[in-house]
């Protein structure tokens, strides 16, 4: 056992004197030969040699690396650990193997080892640092389709340490700069093809924070961003109300896409594909979705163009009336529908004022044919008024009832003994809160629009009832700079926390954008279909 390694430094010493170490290729061959050794340090001595010495005899390259692989799969922990360490070494002087190496690093990913798997971590950020484009497109091949459960655990591996190990140091390994952010940005949108939520969104976070995308980017480079959740929405797609998976993902997405509109990019085509295929068959949603759905529709609405605006009102305003009752029936009116409705029918309407002449009966004059003041709108315009007064009526008697509820919960709580009694009474009055705001803003909004000629509220003035007021912008709010509010209403006057958007953001989303680490698909959207596998990184040459 002592002579294998006694030979083994032989080899190694007069491969180091040789001038010409292509001359002593029976050495390196021996060297190699030694990897089947059964002499547990003599096969780690190979692990450090059969590296170090591979750039001398590029005609034995292939026979070097399936070798060297063998020692990585050895059952000893401590060959393979050394042997994964050496693996860089191969690039060293012959960086054309990077693509390969990496592509063996990325496999072994998937070692339980915590000592293995850190030795897999060094090496493959060793060579990112060596040639960091060459190493993202082999490691990115990874994250393409897969359909062998071997291979997908190894994505899921490669997922996490880009996120974990390549992202944070982005700014030290994406340079050229620009060059390279492009790079990886490319690389991404290729591996957005099959993703579940939770690894869209953290491609997403990470697309956001390239200076390529940063604040002072230029409206094109964010409608780049747009572009790419738009795709995610699967906006050409045939609707089907019956796919709860596309329909939590179209949500999702264009949850994700409202920070973008703020910064100018288009949101027409998401406003386009609620108005075709959504909003008419709004009922058949389940009632969470509708929530989402009528929230994100009011937070775009501010930056739909004229023509969207256009185009999608008679869809709102007949959502509206559907939700606005025309007199008291003693059925319970949704407020937090209403409270939706009304702000996107404000944004709306102020870019296409004219358009609610022939909707609600309104005589608004901007010289265009389009305002049909000629024909008479008078029964809209009673109906749509009589509706807004009902729903006033609604909302002062619901503010009443919850005041009301409010100082019988602060007596309440002054008496509570138990924490979960207080904490139950505490959640009450968020509610009541979050109520009491909902209303307000219905009175604020039902208000300017009882004139014949209203002037639509297109600015700030009004702030969405679940959001809390903006004030200053800390870490800890969302992306489009407010805080969400913890509750909203269900629609029957008590208001409870419901399992729509509330909280630190949209409970949805959070479902749908569940962590990666815990090797589910996210709820929301899975991986759509499945691609080829891949070797084990044999037939080296």
């Amino acid at each position: 056992m002592a002579d294998d390694i006694e030979k083994l430094y032989e080899y190694g010493e007069r491969l180091n004197e040789a001038k010409d170490k292509s001359q002593n290729v029976d050495d390196y061959k021996n060297i190699i030969a030694s990897a089947t050794s059964t002499n547990i340090k003599a096969r780690q001595l190979a692990a450090q040699l059969i590296p170090r010495f591979f750039k001398f005899f590029p005609g034995l390259s292939g026979t070097a690396v399936d070798a060297h692989l063998d020692l990585c799969e050895a059952e000893e922990l401590g060959i393979r650990v050394q042997a994964i360490r050496g693996l860089p070494l191969f690039c060293k002087d012959t960086p054309e193997h990077i693509p390969k190496i990496v592509d063996i690093l990325a496999q072994l990913l998937i070692a339980e080892e915590n000592v293995e798997r850190d030795a897999v971590h060094k090496a493959l950020l060793s060579l990112l640092r060596q040639d960091v484009k060459a190493s993202l497109t082999a490691l990115f091949k990874h994250i393409e389709s897969v359909d062998e459960p071997i291979a997908d655990d190894n994505r899921e591996r490669t997922l996490i340490f880009i996120r974990d190990k390549v992202f944070p140091i982005k700014s030290e390994l994406l340079k050229p700069q620009e060059q390279m952010e492009r790079h990886i940005t490319d690389l991404i949108k290729k591996s957005l093809q099959d993703v579940t939520g939770a690894e869209f969104k953290m491609f997403m976070d990470f697309l956001k924070s390239l200076t390529i995308f940063g604040d002072k980017a230029p409206t094109e480079r964010v409608q780049e961003l747009i572009e790419i959740i738009e795709s995610q929405a699967d906006l050409d797609a045939q609707f089907d109300v019956s796919d709860g998976d596309h329909i939590d993902r179209l949500i999702s997405c264009l949850y994700m896409a409202l920070p973008f509109f703020l910064r100018g990019a288009s949101s027409s085509k998401f406003i386009n594909y609620l108005n075709k295929n959504i909003i008419p068959v709004f009922d058949k949603l389940p009632e969470e979705r509708k929530v989402d759905l009528l929230k994100n529709l009011a937070e775009c609405s501010p930056y739909s163009t004229p023509q969207d605006s256009r185009h999608i009102l008679p869809s709102v305003v007949q959502l509206l009336k559907k939700y606005m009752p025309i007199r008291k029936t003693g059925e319970e009116m949704n407020f937090t529908y209403v409270d939706c409705l009304l702000y996107t029918f404000h944004h709306l309407a102020h870019k296409a004022p004219n358009a609610t002449n022939s909707l609600c009966g309104y005589k608004i004059v901007t010289g265009q044919p389009s305002d049909r003041l000629g024909e008479d709108f008078s029964e809209f315009y009673k109906d749509f008024t009589e509706r807004l007064k009902c729903v006033e009526e609604l909302a002062k008697a619901t503010m009443k009832k919850l005041t009301q509820g409010m100082a019988q919960q602060n007596k309440t709580m002054a008496t509570a003994i138990s924490e979960e009694e207080k904490a139950n009474i505490k959640t009450q009055k968020q509610n009541a809160t979050t109520g009491l705001r909902t209303c307000n803003n219905i009175l604020a909004m039902t208000q300017p629009l009882h004139s014949k000629s209203p002037s639509f509220i297109g600015d700030k003035r009004i702030n969405l009832s679940w959001k809390e007021a903006v004030k200053t912008v800390a870490p800890s709010q969302t992306a489009s700079g407010v805080k969400r509010a913890a509750s909203i209403t269900n629609g029957s006057g008590n208001y409870v926390n419901k399992r729509g958007r509330g909280g630190g953001g949209s409970q949805l989303v959070h479902r749908a954008f569940e962590g990666i680490s815990h090797g589910g698909q996210g709820r929301g959207w899975g991986r759509r279909g499945r691609g080829r596998g891949r070797g084990t990184g044999r037939g080296y040459h």
